[in-house]
């Protein structure tokens, strides 16, 4: 689940352990800290530094040089190094569930997640969670913090968006599902302002979409919608398909990574209001460059020679 994944990336952040949390290398310097944050503590708070106690500034620095054996390991992002910092400044903040107030993003990226449980619920003050390059294949909205913004599932198996539309992100900006398994047709309307108000930027690319007109019917009501990749789908083959979305979608400013000038949308004027232009089927040409590991064929035989001869056949098959 995505509880246990965060836990695991909690230990080996190890936030209770020197140079981080409360121990004995910061004396009663911490204990008087009680405000989360990094700010200084207040005047005539700070006590000396006893014998065996290290000063705050030390014990930053272990942190910060990336040549100390307590340097956060490559691969790491900013927040965790925040984290870490605070566990420093002010333990208690790092300390149950003072830590979920910390954490605006959370990244678990290929750790073979397959459950976005209920414990996401914790994280009350959450914008960006991304969760790419795992195993998830369903995912419920109930789970998710009403605060997100970014919400990032590239890469796994969903192949059904009605449990992550039952309880609408109504702060969602950008929601990401390319490389998943999502096809048309669709159950229901699940990609229309109703359940996505504000959202600026959705990537479906590289899904099993096919049905164009349904699809553009849905992303029309999203009247925040600047940024769309669709590349990836079989209805990207269809030959009208970037001028009919170009006209359908005119507050569109990017579509498959490509921006949209004045100049493309003058010529594709009009082609929204022609759907039977619209075909749902396309030409593909597959030509065979080389075939490797095909066995030699038997030695020619002699002139006269009775023999049998034996033919060999090979079926080369095509996944589309």
């Amino acid at each position: 689940s995505v509880s246990a994944a965060f836990r695991e990336h909690l230990r080996c952040l190890a936030l209770q352990d020197f140079p981080c949390g409360l121990g004995s290398w910061v004396g009663g310097w911490s204990l008087c800290r009680d405000q989360p944050g990094l700010g200084a503590a207040t005047a005539g708070q700070e006590e000396a530094v006893g014998v065996g106690e290290e000063s705050p500034e030390a014990l930053m620095e272990l942190l910060r040089d990336q040549h100390s054996p307590w340097a956060l390991p490559p691969g790491c992002n900013p927040q965790d190094q925040h984290l870490r910092e605070v566990a420093v400044l002010t333990p208690k903040a790092v300390c149950g569930p003072n830590l979920f107030q910390l954490i605006r993003s959370l990244r678990i990226v290929g750790k073979e997640v397959e459950e976005v449980d209920e414990g996401l619920l914790q994280f009350e003050q959450l914008e960006e969670l991304i969760l790419s390059t795992n195993l998830i294949s369903r995912i419920t909205s109930a789970n998710l913090p009403q605060t997100l913004k970014v919400l990032e599932l590239c890469c796994n198996a969903v192949a059904d968006l009605q449990d992550l539309c039952a309880q609408p992100l109504p702060e969602l900006q950008h929601l990401g599902l390319g490389y998943n398994r999502l096809c048309s047709p669709w159950q229901d309307k699940y990609l229309t302002a109703n359940c996505w108000p504000n959202l600026v930027s959705l990537d479906l690319s590289f899904n099993s979409l096919t049905d164009l007109l349904d699809l553009v019917s849905q992303l029309s009501s999203l009247q925040k919608l600047r940024i769309l990749l669709l590349q990836g789908n079989p209805l990207a083959l269809i030959p009208t398909y970037r001028g009919f979305l170009v006209d359908s979608l005119p507050k569109l400013f990017v579509l498959d990574d490509i921006h949209i000038e004045p100049e493309e949308r003058d010529q594709f004027h009009g082609l929204a209001g022609q759907p039977e232009l619209i075909r749902s089927e396309a030409r593909v040409v597959v030509s065979i460059g080389e075939i490797k590991g095909v066995p030699v064929p038997c030695e020619q035989l002699e002139d006269g020679s009775k023999d049998s001869v034996v033919t060999y056949s090979y079926c080369v098959a095509y996944e589309f």
